[in-house]
């Protein structure tokens, strides 16, 4: 794997990092609770690992295609899946559940996947692998590399961002400062299907 798609997995792993539906405002909910920044340390990693494994598995699916069907099915199918879930997610008014705030870490990381899964997060990362790799040892390890550059991103961005926000500003900065990240991901999910279709 080459840098330019080792800095773009950063990239994405960093934008994930900083969107609070992936899972940094649940760990500075769960701190304020417990009045204890340990606790926002405490549901990081879990959070980080659950979305982790949604990309991972994203990508042995799509590697597993890869082996079983013709390159260019893969490709025009990848990108209609991408965009198609984009468009579907630029459509649909999304209505968060709320959570019980007493959960363990495993609950925490099954969260985190669901969530991740439900967003669309590997899906992401697939354009970027889409076109390195060959046979089944060579997607295994590009799958691992990918996911790991793309969680060690999100990890160090979304404990910045939680830490910032239940040290200095509370979460009462997110009505007076924030973007629609949804709307941007939903976006971005729709271009990089057509960057797929079209490459």
């Amino acid at each position: 794997m080459d840098l330019t798609s080792l800095f773009i997995l950063a990239g994405l792993g960093a934008f994930h990092g900083l969107n609070p539906a992936m899972g940094w405002l649940f760990a500075v909910a769960l701190g304020l609770q417990e009045r204890s920044r340990t606790a926002v340390l405490r549901a990081l990693p879990p959070i980080v690992l659950g979305h982790a494994g949604s990309v991972l598995a994203t990508l042995a699916l799509v590697s597993a295609a890869r082996l079983a069907a013709p390159p260019r099915i893969v490709t025009y199918g990848v990108a209609a899946l991408v965009a198609g879930f984009g468009v579907w997610r630029l459509l649909r008014r999304h209505r968060h559940r709320r959570t019980g705030m007493r959960v363990n870490a495993w609950q925490l990381a099954g969260w985190s996947f669901l969530m991740s899964t439900a967003h669309g997060a590997g899906l992401m990362v697939v354009p970027v692998t889409l076109h390195e790799g060959d046979g089944a040892a060579a997607l295994a390890s590009q799958s691992l590399v990918a996911t790991a550059t793309h969680a060690l991103a999100m990890l160090a961005t979304t404990t910045v961002v939680a830490l910032v926000v239940y040290d200095r500003l509370g979460v009462a900065v997110l009505r007076r400062a924030w973007f629609n990240l949804d709307l941007a991901w939903a976006v971005a999910l729709i271009g990089a299907g057509a960057f797929v279709a079209l490459s």
